[in-house]
């Protein structure tokens, strides 16, 4: 059943002829091209869709288009009218590069967003400038709490939400920090806070996002997923099924795969099926999938296809997994035992041992942490079409390359048969290193000869996409009568689910980092990762380290609290520093900023402590049921793959338009790894960074840039960014034979140098003989970048040189705890990090922003339970309103072989965080929760077991 329905959309008046009920948000996308709102969940969670409808924010997604009869809608469109936001080129729009954006009218929510940092990734940002315009019409002043009302509806993975109350209030007062944005001095861009260069496109919704792009003529695929987490399965008679269903145009099962139906990270741990045979092992695996016309594939049942199911009973947990008797997942791991991790150094049992000369303290604790979900706001989303003997992937991703490698095989082609082409990504943490969509719309695409397009819906997403490992710690240390620690024990067993997926970095990272920040003479550190018939678990922001750090912060608490220092000098004492060996017999050469970090939180720390006890006196004396109290969290991280080869190449062109190109294949997540490699190329070359276009992630365009994880983009692209534009100048200087401190400006066709008191010299680009690509660009001159951080193999001991560097920082908690209710709210985290050199400080803090809000759902809220869980109504991440105050202190201790200095922060944001907030709770309450989320139900039972424990005081 169809109906006209009309109304005003941005003030234009649209007449669509569309089934009633059908959702706002599709018929503004679908039909009328509006792909500015985004679509997260499809269920009003997360506000990605949100629009104003007669004035009043709206979840697109909830309201049906018939509601909409003779209303006004404003989307993301409407906000402000722009030109010249992507040159688009190619076949079919397929290809995009970012150029130098032309800005006619952006509205000050708008330009507020987009100076401050408010928009990271950039799929909530639609919804939040909709919820935002929506605030200041009611509100023109909001006060803190009317903002946090006015944006709760709408969630955020990336920004920790500060820089989005900041830019919010800079709107509304008219304020504007143009100033520090503006265009800065040739040589300078290096360390200036300039807005992202594909920031306009995030802030107008132009920006294409996985599922934004539907190909015409194109076809849908629909995985079918099992419903137990481990059982044997039959597939019937399918073609009868088909006939059944005009619109189906095929079944995949797994003996449709072209090639290799088994994929994974590394080379012999690919056991992930994109089509399970005949056996399932986790919830959510797909065992066929289904392609045909969209609406065909909506209203198919899965009841009503022909599966038998014989359930088997799962190994749910590691003590299961490990039991005696326990069925092998795998041939490839005995006793379920994926892998082992192991680093050793010194004589652990001499440091533990009692005596006159032995230690003065020791501490022990376990640790059990739980599955989290990444809960990027964007979904797993792609489109596929085969172009002759090639295929070619449009998919949101984090690791082109990667990508490119493994559809190959399972296609069963040559790698330099399959183009990946990144679209932006809505969010990654991790999430998108593992194949989503892209097995099976690769498949489909390639068999059936049309495009074929896929988007996970959210519950499908986080039933199937990996998760953070859980992870049982026990972990032990002692120190002597100074401080200094003499000994750290560690093991860790983490549940890597199903399949491998990044089940051995965890295991290999975690020993290398297991006893935190600090120089210690005996370690004995050693992991296992775990098959189970849980979700595959994978890369999530930190690779093990997050959980790792929680015991080892927990131990230092707990020799502070033992040798009567403060803990904040006890870590002093015991940091790293340049020249300090690692446990892993590494000698920092140079950048180790930890002391310095705590140098700079030292005041905070006790001016905050001291009001605290303060404050903690007057609830005392009104009979109040709430503490308050301030913890402090350390870590270091070290940056890129651990212990392997770890490159980029990155290419820097000149054209005879005199145009310059940065050719990256590194894609940004959100973190502005763009924006950053921008400003280092620009200032190796000698340009401004505004006259730098971008290429980015395309494997048919760029050289091979690695992941976008690890923490790796800055320092190991940026390296490969630097050595490129430096390569280009070089060539410059060359052919105009000028001397190194030439100055270099870019025109219509030609070059000029000039160097200082001397004439300028013209280079005629039109004269110089051009290079052509397969792909389409030319130019006349290119340079390039190529970096691999200096890293050694591990011994069996775990001793080596794991990376070339780390980062460092430290966090202070400020929590308060109610002791009726067990509820914790985070007022304040002051966070400092050694950063090398901030690139670009506004992103940089941006970066700590969304660590820590990360970091406070890993402490107080997320856990994901298959089956459960799976939709972000139920699996609770960060508000606005649980974000807390946040001071950033960048510290700056500068790594020589960084570019300009710079490390990484992506990831070291988020390590101290919990157990900054942990070890809060412990001082406001006396309790230690080491079973993670700290719910309220997990408080008060830690309360109820300390043994001075009184009632609770009366709520008034």
């Amino acid at each position: 059943m169809t109906a006209w329905i009309a109304f005003s959309v941005n003030g234009r008046a649209v007449d669509v002829e569309v089934n009633p009920m059908r959702r706002l948000a599709d018929v503004l996308r679908d039909d009328l091209g509006l792909t500015g709102t985004k679509i997260g969940c499809n269920a009003g969670d997360c506000g990605a869709c949100t629009v104003r409808l007669n004035g009043r924010q709206v979840c697109a997604c909830l309201v049906p288009v018939a509601q909409a009869a003779g209303a006004d809608v404003r989307t993301i469109e409407g906000l402000a009218a722009v030109e010249g936001l992507a040159a688009v080129e190619g076949h079919e729009g397929h290809d995009r590069h970012e150029g130098p954006l032309e800005v006619t009218d952006l509205a000050a929510l708008q330009r507020a967003f987009l100076e401050i940092g408010a928009a990271q990734c950039g799929i909530c940002t639609p919804g939040m400038l909709m919820a935002a315009d929506d605030t200041l019409a009611r509100h023109p002043r909001p006060t803190p709490a009317e903002l946090a009302d006015g944006l709760g509806g709408v969630l955020c993975r990336c920004t920790g939400y500060r820089k989005i109350a900041e830019a919010v209030a800079a709107a509304s007062g008219g304020a504007s920090v143009a100033a520090e944005t503006a265009a800065v001095a040739v040589g300078a861009d290096v360390g200036a806070r300039l807005p992202k260069v594909d920031g306009i496109g995030r802030v107008t919704g132009v920006t294409q996002f996985g599922a934004d792009e539907r190909p015409s003529d194109g076809l849908a695929v629909r995985a079918v997923r099992s419903p137990h987490a481990r059982a044997r399965f039959t597939i019937g008679d399918l073609d009868q099924f088909r006939a059944a269903h005009p619109g189906l145009v095929r079944f995949l099962v797994a003996a449709d795969i072209p090639g290799q139906n088994r994929y994974g990270i590394y080379p012999t741990g690919k056991d992930q099926p994109v089509l399970a045979e005949g056996e399932v092992r986790h919830r959510g695996e797909a065992v066929c999938a289904l392609v045909g016309e969209e609406a065909i594939l909506e209203v198919i049942d899965d009841a009503e296809l022909p599966i038998a199911w014989q359930p088997l009973e799962p190994l749910a947990d590691i003590e299961t997994a490990t039991a005696p008797g326990a069925p092998d997942l795998h041939d490839h791991a005995p006793g379920n035992v994926l892998v082992t991790g192991r680093l050793a150094r010194g004589d652990i049992e001499a440091g533990f041992a009692l005596g006159p000369d032995g230690p003065a303290a020791t501490a022990a604790v376990e640790v059990e942490t739980t599955f989290l979900e990444h809960a990027a706001i964007e979904p797993e989303a792609g489109w596929a079409r085969r172009v002759g003997d090639r295929l070619e992937l449009t998919v949101s991703t984090q690791a082109p390359y990667m990508d490119r490698d493994e559809v190959a095989l399972i296609l069963g082609i040559a790698p330099d048969r399959v183009r990946i082409v990144p679209t932006a990504c809505g969010g990654g943490f991790g999430g998108k290193l593992d194949l989503g969509v892209h097995g099976l719309v690769a498949t489909a695409a390639w068999l059936v000869g049309r495009p074929v397009r896929a988007v996970w819906t959210r519950p499908e997403s986080m039933a199937a996409s990996p998760k953070r490992h859980p992870a049982r710690i026990r972990a032990s240390a002692a120190a002597d009568a100074e401080g200094r620690l003499t000994a750290f024990r560690f093991h860790g067993d983490f549940d890597t689910g199903a399949y491998a997926s990044w089940g051995p970095t965890v295991a290999n990272r975690v020993p290398v980092h297991a006893m935190g920040p600090y120089a210690v003479p005996a370690v004995l550190a050693t992991t296992r990762a775990i098959h189970t018939n849980n979700p595959p678990a994978g890369a999530f922001r930190g690779f093990g380290v997050p959980q790792a750090a929680i015991a080892h912060e927990a131990l230092m608490d707990d020799l502070a609290t033992q040798l009567g220092i403060d803990p904040l000098e006890l870590r002093h004492r015991n940091a790293l520093r340049s020249g300090s060996v690692t446990a892993s017999g590494q000698v920092l050469r140079a950048s180790a900023g930890l002391a310095a970090c705590l140098d700079a939180l030292r005041p905070r720390w006790a001016r905050l402590r001291a009001e605290v006890e303060a404050w903690n006196a007057g609830a005392a004396g009104r009979d109040e049921p709430s503490r308050r109290g301030v913890g402090i969290g350390a870590m270091w991280y070290g940056i890129g793959n651990t212990s392997m080869t770890n490159p980029s190449t990155i290419e820097m062109g000149l054209d005879r338009g005199g145009a310059v190109t940065l050719y990256s294949g590194a894609v940004d997540i959100g973190q502005g790894a763009s924006t950053v490699l921008v400003q280092i190329a620009a200032d190796a070359l000698g340009v401004p960074a505004a006259t730098v276009r971008l290429v980015s992630g395309d494997t048919d365009r760029t050289r091979d840039a690695g992941k976008s994880s690890a923490s790796r983009q800055t320092f190991v692209s940026g390296n490969a960014a630097r050595l490129a534009g430096e390569d280009l100048r070089r060539q410059l200087l060359r052919l105009a034979e000028v001397g190194d401190e030439a100055a270099i400006e870019l025109g219509d066709g030609r070059v000029r140098l000039t160097e200082p008191g001397g004439p300028p010299v013209d280079i005629d680009l039109v004269e110089l003989p051009t290079t052509a690509t397969a792909a389409g660009d030319a130019w006349v001159l290119l340079g390039r970048g190529f970096y691999d951080p200096a890293t050694t193999p591990l011994d069996a001991d775990g001793q080596g040189v794991p990376y070339e560097t780390y980062a460092f920082g430290a966090q202070v908690a400020v929590v308060e705890v109610d002791l009726e209710l067990g509820t914790t709210r985070v007022h304040r985290i002051v966070a400092a990090h050694d950063v090398g050199r901030a690139i670009n400080p506004t992103q940089v803090e941006g970066q700590i922003h969304g660590g820590i809000a990360q970091g406070l759902g890993l402490a107080l809220m997320e856990a994901y339970v298959p089956g459960r869980t799976e939709n972000l109504h139920d699996y609770l991440i960060p508000t606005i309103g649980d974000a807390p105050e946040i001071e950033t202190i960048l510290i700056e201790d500068p790594e020589p072989a960084g570019p300009y200095g710079a490390k990484g922060v992506g990831e070291p944001a988020l390590v101290p965080t919990a157990p900054a907030i942990l070890g809060a709770i412990h001082a406001a309450t006396g309790a230690r929760i080491t079973r993670l989320p700290a719910t309220p139900d997990r408080v008060l039972a830690a309360l109820r077991a300390l043994p001075d424990r009184r009632p609770p005081a009366r709520r008034r």
